[in-house]
This record gives structure tokens, sequence and C-alpha cells, in this order.
């Protein structure tokens, strides 16, 4: 169900407005009557109440904010249920700040300055995450939230990776990956991705906030997977001629296409951040911005982009299935 403002859930919280959907719930800002303090209320969406896969999703999100407690990261503050238990929620932290998202519609790009410090504090947050066992996996500028004095806060682990977590389900399979613009490219190849994957999105959104653009551009989000796979991101200096080399560098190395030649942890991104000046600039492939790869690897990322239009295809039908036999 829906809830509006002035309704209550559980006799403990009180909504004053919705704030939106996510992919699978709902959002609502609302009072803590025991302490009077704002937070955010996650709800599922009716039609998704008892799906394992949501299940599943809120009890992995529920296990990582408990593990959670950073002043870059969203806290969890209670979980319950509705329904008569049938429906979970979880209370979060409310955040009066700006999405990171809108914050580049506005202000792209971003003075350099302020680029870095965003991406110091969201290293932080995200070298404690894999330190605590969790990759994020979705990291983009919708799931940063930056506050008035400027604190970054990382929000949403709704697809994280918690080590020892079983694999998603396969009618979940293609929700499981992230959002193309920021995907690195063994998550397009099907791979369930490590702390570099994080790094690479990092990379991109840093490129994002310099520049006012993502790396790669294409017609559809599978044209964008495609590039990814196939070819190396332009340079800094192609769309922004006033940044330093050392900087270019450091952007270059956080979107290698290969995982092991990316910044093996966010520390080492965040060092060369804060020493720039040490950075040593590589020399760079002649085709950088260009397809770099052998017709084996383009047929071997065909085939990859068309299984994952397959595996799309088969989970929509799948999910349309579901809820046909729920409505029932």
């Amino acid at each position: 169900m829906r809830y509006e403002a002035g309704q209550t859930v559980n006799d403990k919280y009180d909504i004053l407005e919705s704030l939106g959907q996510g992919g699978m719930n709902d959002a609502y800002k609302a009072r803590d009557r025991a302490s009077g303090r704002l937070v955010v209320l996650k709800i599922p969406f009716t039609s998704l109440i008892g799906d394992p896969a949501t299940y599943s999703r809120y009890q992995r999100e529920l296990e990582i904010g408990k593990r959670l407690h950073h002043p870059n990261i969203q806290e969890l503050l209670d979980e319950g249920r509705l329904d008569g238990g049938v429906a979970p929620y979880l209370v979060l932290e409310y955040v009066d700040g700006t999405l990171l998202r809108e914050y580049l519609r506005e202000h792209a790009p971003l003075p350099v300055d302020e680029a870095v410090n965003i991406t110091v504090q969201l290293a932080d947050a995200l070298q404690y995450c894999h330190q605590h066992g969790v990759v994020h996996r979705d990291l983009k500028p919708e799931n940063i939230l930056i506050e008035l004095d400027g604190t970054v806060k990382l929000v949403d682990f709704g697809i994280a990776l918690l080590q020892g977590a079983r694999r998603l389900t396969f009618r979940r399979l293609t929700s499981g990956f992230g959002t193309p613009d920021y995907m690195a490219p063994e998550q397009v190849q099907g791979d369930r991705g490590d702390a570099r994957t994080d790094v690479y999105a990092v990379g991109v959104m840093l490129y994002e906030m310099l520049t006012g653009d993502v790396p790669y551009r294409g017609d559809s989000p599978l044209a964008v997977m495609s590039q990814r796979v196939t070819t190396d991101a332009p340079l800094l200096s192609s769309k922004r001629s006033d940044l330093l080399p050392q900087l270019e560098a450091v952007v270059w190395r956080a979107l290698r296409r290969e995982p092991a030649e990316r910044y093996a942890s966010m520390t080492d991104l965040r060092h060369d951040l804060t020493h720039i000046d040490e950075v040593k600039i590589p020399e760079y492939p002649a085709a950088s911005g260009r397809a770099v790869v052998s017709r084996e690897h383009m047929l071997n990322a065909g085939v990859v982009i068309a299984a994952l239009v397959l595996l799309a295809v088969l989970g929509m039908v799948a999910e349309l299935v579901h809820r046909a036999q729920v409505a029932r």
C-alpha cells in the first residue's frame, strides 16, 4: 500500500511526505515518534511483497546496514514488518542534501578542488565498505547525497555484494549488475566484481564531475556496454584542456578496462588524488578512445552483449509471469 502524509507506520513513524520510488520500493520522509528524529522509510511495492528476491534484497541491505557505521554512509536505524509481518521495511538516517545527479545537472563541470573533495570522501566510505566485506556495485550520482556543508553520503546498498552471500536468483539477474553508464567492463561480461569494480565507477563519476559528461555515449544502454568492453575511455584532455596531466593519469588508471590495471584499492586512489604531484604520467596508448581489441575479443564481447539481451528479455518475461501469479 501507499502511504500519505499524516498516516503512521506501526505506531512508530509519522509519514511527512513521499520521497519518490526506487526500483523496488517507495521511500518516505517520516518522523520517529519516540525521538522526534527525521528518518527515511523504505517500503517495498505491494506487488513485490512476498517475493523471495525482494525479501533477499532487503535482508542483504539490512545485514549490510548493520555492518556499516561511517560518517559518509547513510545510517541504518531500524527495521520492521508491516501487514501482519509479511512486508519488511527499513528505517534510515534522513540526509538533508542534494543528489549528486541534481548537483551535476546544475553545476557541472565542477572545479577541480570540489570534484576531488567529493571523490576523496567517496573513497573513504568505500574503503571502509571493502574492509567490511561489502562491494557496492551500483555506484552512480543518484546514489550519492551532498549535504549543505559539503559532506558526502553514500546510499542504497540494494544490489551490493556481501562476502559469502549467495548469488542472485535468475529472475533478478538482469537488475543485479548496476547502471550502464557506471558499470565496469567485468560487470558487462557477467562477473560479480570486487573492490576494483567500485574503483571503476568512481573513476566514471570523477570523469563526469570534471567534464560534465560520462566517458561513453551510445544510442542505447547495450551500445554503451559494448563500447565499455571494446574501447578505452577517451582521455580527459579530449574534453577539458585546463586539467593537470597528473589528474588525467589518475582518472585514466581508474578507468582501465582490465581490473588488474586499475587501482587495487580506494586507499591507493585516494593517495594519488591527495598527493597529485607524485603521480607519474603514463605513456598512453596511441588509440586511447578507440577500439583496440582483437577480432577474437570483439566476437567475445558480441556474445556477451547478445547474452545480456537474452537475459533481459527472459527476466522481463519471468517478472510478468511472477506478477500475474501474485495477482491471482
